[in-house]
């Protein structure tokens, strides 16, 4: 029984098997967010596990080395990533191996991580010095790449560049520009795309995702990015930031940043980001991407703006992104966002 790859990612698939000839000792998939990296990669990781790989290099799906990855338990696998993910996956509190004994995790009151710390890369340690407990090759999978802390990059980088033997180190990324250069530079990169725009909705439907293409072109044309969103509730509470958006103003920002300021920062600014692209792309163009179903708003304020201010809106976007994670207030870090943007018509 293969294991399944998502349909758009058949020809990078196929693409990918070239590799295992001389397969490298570190290979970063790269693309944009909500397309299915992390499910590729998984899929790679077990083939390269697989006592009795298919002909096409997906894993059997059969022997006992498949069994232990699709359970998390392959003694020769590692999967290294924030601790807010295994909270969403309802996997915290989950035994822990240590000095050969297994112990309960503590519950902590402390949030989950949402950084990769260097103590789970010096975990990795005894794992790669270690003979293979099936005398085959040893997997590690980091994801998302972006999310080691500078102390975790510069461990990670450490073992980069002194590779163990029989050892691949996977890793996945949605923001290239956002990792050390020693790091790309020691890997060897696969780019992952968008799906063809139809292919993607096709999929979404068969999902039975209801206004499917809003969803998508909402999502910049990321299935599965359209597909959380769509499955999480929360439309209501991105209309209420897009209604502020296209009808700016101060007190419309403060009320806004109020209620939304328990919604993740990072989120909003990137509904932010593709409003401003799709005000740009209007002014220029003619053309929305985003949010069509705002045509005639965006039709509408992109007259009231100049050029050069919607690029230095789009610039500081941008640079919030990049704090967005660990805001001091998220309140009045939304609040500074939104009134920025509502300056942009005083």
């Amino acid at each position: 029984m293969a294991i399944d790859i998502l349909p758009w990612q058949e020809s990078a698939w196929q693409q990918l098997q070239l590799l295992r000839q001389r397969l490298p000792h570190a290979i970063l998939f790269h693309g944009p967010a909500g397309i299915g990296k992390t499910v590729f990669a998984e899929r790679f990781a077990q083939s390269l596990l697989c006592e009795a790989p298919e002909a096409s290099g997906h894993a059997c799906g059969r022997c006992a080395s498949c069994g232990w990855f699709v359970q998390y338990s392959h003694p020769d696998y590692r999967r290294v990533r924030p601790e807010v993910l295994d909270e969403a996956d309802g996997a915290a509190g989950e035994d822990e191996e240590e000095g050969g004994e297994t112990k309960k995790s503590a519950k902590s009151t402390k949030a989950p991580s949402k950084d990769i710390r260097i103590d789970q890369i010096r975990a990795l340690a005894d794992f790669m010095n270690i003979s293979t407990h099936r005398q085959g090759k040893r997997v590690v999978l980091l994801y998302p790449a972006e999310a080691l802390n500078g102390a975790a990059a510069n461990a990670l980088l450490k073992t980069l560049e002194e590779p163990p033997p029989n050892t691949v180190i996977v890793l996945v990324s949605n923001s290239l520009d956002r990792l050390l250069p020693t790091i790309l530079s020691r890997c060897r990169k696969f780019s992952l795309a968008l799906p063809p725009f139809e292919q993607a909705l096709a999929w979404l439907k068969a999902q039975g995702i209801a206004d499917a293409d809003s969803w998508l072109a909402e999502q910049g044309g990321a299935p599965l990015a359209a597909q959380e969103l769509a499955e999480s509730g929360n439309r209501e509470v991105m209309e209420e930031f897009l209604q502020h958006l296209a009808r700016p103003g101060v007190d419309g920002a403060l009320k806004t940043a109020e209620k939304l300021q328990k919604t993740a920062p990072a989120q909003q600014v990137e509904w932010l980001q593709r409003w401003l692209y799709d005000l740009f792309s209007v002014k220029l163009s003619g053309k929305i991407r985003y949010y069509p179903r705002y045509q005639k708003e965006l039709a509408g304020l992109s007259a009231k703006i100049a050029v050069p201010a919607l690029l230095a809106a789009l610039k500081a976007a941008g640079e919030r992104r990049a704090i967005a994670e660990h805001p001091l207030s998220p309140r009045l870090f939304i609040e500074d966002m939104l009134l920025d943007y509502s300056r942009l018509y005083s």
